[in-house]
């Protein structure tokens, strides 16, 4: 009955017409900088952060969050038009997804993206509002050991995602965690790895590989080809909407990707995009024999992941608002938004300003509710892009992949190293190494390292602690066991079917 009176005191909040108009200016704020490559919230996030000095702290965060929500609905869009992957999170939605569009399916891959999205953003909404203490207590029993060793986990499923060679997934695993090693050591607070370039002091940044290695990579690809075979998407759209067959195989995959980001979502340290990554492996083990396998147009390949990362962005909200712990930068932009309007973040939101908590919560569904209203429509005007010719196609993508890069911290450097990136992708691309890994250790190696660090300085030193907290040691074992089963001869030679090359 209180979660009931709680959650009329939102909508009461929320369907107010100044909440309403925010939200909405929000959501499609949101979908634009999503759509658009190398524009992402946090960039978005931080440049407005000077306007809600003149907002109400309500308004103001219900804004901050649909920005944040409405990208990730966007960030699907370029990842499965053009392959390029403007968010973390859409890594993984890139790999079928660009393929279904190569395919002439893009309009039943946007559709199962934001149809999946929908749903695990309002599952995820209702598990903020009914579970948030529960899942509070479950986060709270995560140490520095039970976070590196959850993330170790992730890195062995990375090499289970990676198609091809299992020695060329480690290797870009590997390569990954050392390229994310290029920053400011986090204890002693020294440049490691920059070679006195003042511009590597903070690392070199996700969209910098991302744009590089996924979306120029790809053209200087295609550039390679003669005229003749160069992917100029000539192939017929099928349809706007997925068929019966896309939505009977694609249901499933958005149920369990919701389950799994919902969980993982609460977790400070990147939860959400793990669960994309964990989604699709998940997909890999339990789908046997898909009608179009995994990498190649696999429709399970894009609602999984999409429908996991998007409960994974709603309940990220549970720690920044109930502990006061941001999971990622934009929650942690969030904190400094609450912060500037005078709210300490914490549990003692829930109790001392219950119309901000409760009217961002319902929010949630508002918004969700107008990003699928304003999506859907679009998904033509989307494809319309495929049909634009292939010379004015790609120098716009570099251009605003460029225009994006340089945003980012308005220093031209970030663009010469997407230049770089993008000769670094051609070479995976002429090698047949999927990049994918890399990306995901690249972003979780700094997190991996930190809470190394932390896990042998609570322990002085002793290594065993990570084998002594139980949850822990579970996280490990359930990583050797995946490296186990993947070496295994019958497993490896089934793996090595699967991916075959046509």
């Amino acid at each position: 009955m209180e979660l009931l009176n709680n959650l009329l005191l939102g909508f009461h909040v929320a369907l107010s017409w100044q909440n309403l108009l925010y939200a909405f200016g929000g959501a499609v704020l949101g979908t634009l900088i999503g759509v658009l490559p190398g524009l992402g919230p946090v960039a978005t996030i931080a440049m407005l952060l000077p306007s809600i000095y003149s907002l109400d702290a309500t308004p103001a965060l219900i804004m901050l969050a649909g920005i944040y929500y409405g990208a990730q609905y966007g960030g699907s869009t370029t990842a499965i038009l053009i392959n390029v992957p403007g968010e973390s999170s859409s890594v993984v939605t890139a790999i079928d997804g660009y393929q279904m569009a190569r395919q002439g399916r893009a309009g039943a891959a946007l559709a199962a993206a934001g149809l999946g999205s929908f749903f695990a953003g309002c599952v995820g909404t209702i598990i903020i509002a009914a579970f948030a203490q529960p899942l509070i207590v479950m986060a709270a029993n995560f140490g520095p050991a039970e976070y590196f060793s959850l993330m170790v986990m992730g890195l062995v499923g990375a090499v289970v995602l990676a198609s091809g060679s299992l020695v060329k997934a480690i290797a870009m695993i590997v390569l990954g965690l050392l390229l994310g090693q290029i920053n400011t050591d986090v204890i002693s607070g020294t440049p490691r790895f920059s070679f006195d370039i003042p511009e590597l002091t903070d690392g070199i940044g996700f969209v910098v590989i991302a744009m590089g290695v996924f979306g120029f990579g790809e053209i200087i690809a295609n550039l390679g080809q003669p005229e003749e075979q160069r992917e100029v998407f000539t192939h017929k759209v099928e349809g706007l909407w997925p068929t019966r067959q896309d939505f009977q195989e694609a249901w499933p995959s958005v149920v369990r990707g919701t389950a799994l980001g919902s969980v993982l979502g609460v977790l400070p340290g990147g939860g959400a995009l793990l669960a994309s990554f964990a989604s699709y492996t998940l997909e890999k083990k339990i789908v046997k024999n898909p009608r179009i396998p995994f990498g190649k147009g696999a429709i399970q390949g894009v609602a999984g992941p999409e429908s996991a990362n998007n409960a994974g962005a709603q309940t990220s909200f549970i720690p920044m608002l109930t502990l006061g712990i941001p999971p990622n930068a934009v929650m942690a932009l969030m904190v400094g938004a609450m912060t500037i309007k005078g709210i300490q973040p914490g549990p003692q939101v829930m109790t001392s300003n219950p119309e901000l908590f409760w009217g961002l919560i319902a929010s949630m569904w508002v918004g969700n509710l107008m990003l699928i209203v304003l999506n859907l429509p679009l998904i033509g005007v989307w494809i319309k892009l495929l049909t634009v010719p292939y010379r004015f196609l790609f120098p716009a993508i570099v251009v605003f992949c460029c225009i994006g890069t340089y945003t980012l911290s308005n220093n031209s450097f970030d663009v010469y190293m997407t230049a770089a990136f993008a000769l670094v992708g051609y070479v995976f691309y002429k090698l047949s190494c999927e990049p994918a890994p890399l990306l995901l250790g690249f972003i979780l190696g700094p997190m991996m390292e930190e809470n190394l660090r932390r896990a042998l300085l609570l322990s002085r030193g002793d290594w065993g602690t990570f084998l002594a907290r139980p949850l822990s040691a579970g996280l490990l074992i359930a990583a050797l066991l995946m490296v186990v089963i993947v070496l295994l001869p019958t497993i490896k030679s089934k793996r090595d079917e699967a991916f075959q090359d046509d």
